[in-house]
Parts: structure tokens; C-alpha cells; sequence
């Protein structure tokens, strides 16, 4: 991998991780549009400590209280009761899906996963999922139609089956195309919260997730990888620095804003891929052969 690509694939990460249109699909493509070698699931999981570094820092006041008071419920009862000490065990809870599914289906996300053909899939898929359980949020917000608008839940009524709901919806994205927050997101709408709690809880879900990713793959760059590690510092740092502006942009969109938007952007791409794909023009296996 040269310097330039890491450059480009670090902005890619940072621009596309926090947004529901999934920043592994748009590492994949990217590299597979370039006629570049595809940078693989070590490359992806390494680059995203880097904007999940962003989150640490833009979320580090309610991450020190969380972990301050789950510290404490440790050793004190009546701190378990406490809403940051609660947040700290569900983050744990809702955590244990994609841990055990990512372990059970390694070989598959660094393998079949990663056809273009899927990707296609997933995009349109979850962005008609996405679609859906926005204008099911936008019906209660609104009341729509000889209809009294319906107040939406938050972070406080946020409990274990929950929790557990938003893990199974963020293991989803092991598979490139679906995307973490677009997958958590939607399943926070659907079971009531509003956007921002279900985007909130899906940034807090995905820290343990993507360092324990991150370092476990840390193992796979250099060596016989076309992936060396001074391209995935850059991309790394590079994603850290766009994903921080890109965080802070996106919390404030989604209080005033739908997420139709990219749900349409996800469908036209899900549908240009299979065109391309279908015309020959793009090789579903594109720059399979990375390291």
C-alpha cells in the first residue's frame, strides 16, 4: 500500500464511519474503483481505533462519568442503581453479540464478506431498513395524520433486553455494507428512542467493540501483508482528525433532520454496484487477492 492510498483510505474512514452508509463498504469500494488491492478487514479495524479516538474525546465527559460510576458500583450497591453505572454494564451487555460473532466468523469477514455483490446488497437493504424506521420516528415526533404525536424513549429507559437488541443489531455490521451506527441506529428507532439516544448509545456501543477489534488485528499488518505499517499509522491519524469534525457535524444534524438522505444515497449506490457489476464493468472479487 503506498502513502497516497493510505491518505486516501484514512480519509474515507474518517468521513464515513459515524455516517449510517457503512465505512468498510466505502474502504472496499474505494480501493476496488482505484484498481488498488483491497486493504482488507486488519486494514479496516486498525483505522477505525482512529476515529473511535475521536469519539473518546468528543464523548469524554459522559465516558468519565460512566466509567467513574461503574468503577464504583463495583464495590457499592447503592451505585448500581445509578444511570452512568447502568450505562457502563449495558455498553458491557450489549457488547457480547458482535465479541462472540466476530470471533465465530472471522474467516467470513475477511473472505466471502467482502464480495462487492454483498456490499451491493447490504446498502440497499439496510437503507430501506433505515427509511422505514425513520419515518416510523418522524410519525411519532409529528403525530402525523388524525394521529397525537407519541413521546419517544431515551437513554433512561434504556435497559438489558435493549441493550442486548442494540448488540445484535451493531454485530451486523460485521458484514461490510450494513454499517454499525446505520444497523444500531435502526433497531433504537424501531424499539422507540429517539435519534439521538439511539445514535448516542450506538457511538458509546462501539468503543469496546472496535479497540478490542483493533488490537486483536494488530498482528496482521507488515509481514507478508501488502499492507505496511507506516501507510496504517497515516491512515489512522487521518481518520481520527476527519471522523472528529464528522461526529460533531452529525449530532447536530440528526436533531433536526431525517436520515433520508442517506438512505437514498445507499440505494443509488447499492444499484449503480449491481449495474456495474452486471455490465462487467466491475469485478465483484475486485483486489480480492490483498494480503
Amino acid at each position: 500500500m503506498s502513502w497516497f492510498e493510505s491518505l486516501i483510505l484514512g480519509l474515507v474512514q474518517g468521513l464515513t464511519e459515524f455516517l449510517p452508509i457503512s465505512s468498510s463498504a466505502h474502504l472496499r469500494l474505494t480501493a476496488a474503483f482505484a484498481d488498488w488491492q483491497d486493504p482488507g478487514a486488519a486494514f479496516t479495524a486498525i483505522t477505525q481505533i482512529g476515529t473511535e479516538a475521536a469519539v473518546l474525546i468528543y464523548f469524554r465527559k459522559d465516558i468519565g462519568r460512566i466509567l467513574s460510576a461503574w468503577t464504583r458500583s463495583l464495590t457499592d450497591k447503592e451505585m448500581r442503581s445509578d444511570q452512568d453505572a447502568r450505562m457502563g454494564w449495558l455498553v458491557i451487555v450489549g457488547s457480547i453479540p458482535i465479541g462472540v460473532l466476530g470471533l465465530t466468523l472471522k474467516d467470513q469477514i475477511e473472505g466471502p464478506f467482502r464480495d462487492l455483490r454483498l456490499i451491493a446488497t447490504t446498502l440497499i437493504v439496510l437503507g430501506v431498513v433505515l427509511g422505514i424506521a425513520d419515518r416510523l420516528a418522524a410519525r411519532d415526533e409529528t403525530g402525523g395524520r388524525h394521529r397525537v404525536a407519541r413521546e419517544r424513549k431515551t437513554l433512561k429507559d434504556l435497559g438489558v433486553r435493549d441493550g442486548l437488541i442494540f448488540g445484535f443489531c451493531q454485530a451486523m455490521a460485521l458484514v461490510p455494507g450494513v454499517s454499525r451506527s446505520g444497523a444500531t441506529i435502526s433497531g433504537g428507532l424501531f424499539m422507540g428512542y429517539t435519534r439521538e439516544a439511539a445514535a448516542r448509545y450506538s457511538f458509546l456501543l462501539a468503543i469496546p467493540a472496535v479497540l478490542a477489534s483493533g488490537a486483536y488485528e494488530l498482528k496482521e499488518i507488515g509481514g507478508d501483508s501488502h499492507v505496511s505499517w507506516g501507510p496504517t499509522i497515516l491512515a489512522t491519524v487521518v481518520a481520527f482528525l476527519v471522523g472528529y469534525a464528522v461526529i460533531a457535524w452529525f449530532m447536530k444534524f440528526i436533531t433536526t433532520r431525517s436520515f433520508m438522505p442517506f438512505v437514498i444515497y445507499r440505494v443509488v449506490l447499492g444499484a449503480v454496484l449491481f449495474a456495474l457489476i452486471g455490465a462487467g464493468v466491475l469485478d465483484p472479487l475486485a483486489g480480492e487477492s490483498a494480503g
